[in-house]
């Protein structure tokens, strides 16, 4: 499957984002999706995770209660609002696609390119 991230950019402490992940070539819908990041000279690090049919979400610690990711299977994307944003959230955020649930990279077989979120403070 493919997969590409969108939806970063710049943006002051305090206000929000929405990423999103498109996916093609294969059926999305068999695909566990997670985000993750990774900042300059950090290892890529899990954010979020939703189970196929949307019905089951993960969240590392420093999500909770800011981030939200959801799917829809008819538009093959996952999503992740981003709200309350930090200077520590920024990185490049990137989409996985594996057949498990999982909150290590290891977890996920296929990537996007990633998409640059940048939290000024």
């Amino acid at each position: 499957v493919q997969l590409q991230a969108f939806g970063g950019g710049l943006v002051q402490a305090g206000g929000s984002l929405r990423l999103s992940c498109a996916a093609s070539g294969r059926t999305f819908s068999n695909y566990r999706m997670g985000w993750f990041r990774q900042a300059p000279g950090a290892e890529r690090e899990f954010v979020a995770a939703i189970s196929t049919s949307g019905g089951r979400t993960y969240y590392a610690d420093s999500a909770k209660g800011r981030f939200t990711i959801s799917r829809d299977n008819a538009k093959n994307s996952v999503y992740l609002q981003m709200n309350s944003l930090k200077p520590e959230d920024t990185a490049v955020y990137y989409c996985g696609a594996g057949v498990v649930i999982a909150t290590t990279p290891n977890g996920y077989s296929y990537w996007g390119q990633g998409t640059l979120v940048t939290v000024s403070s």
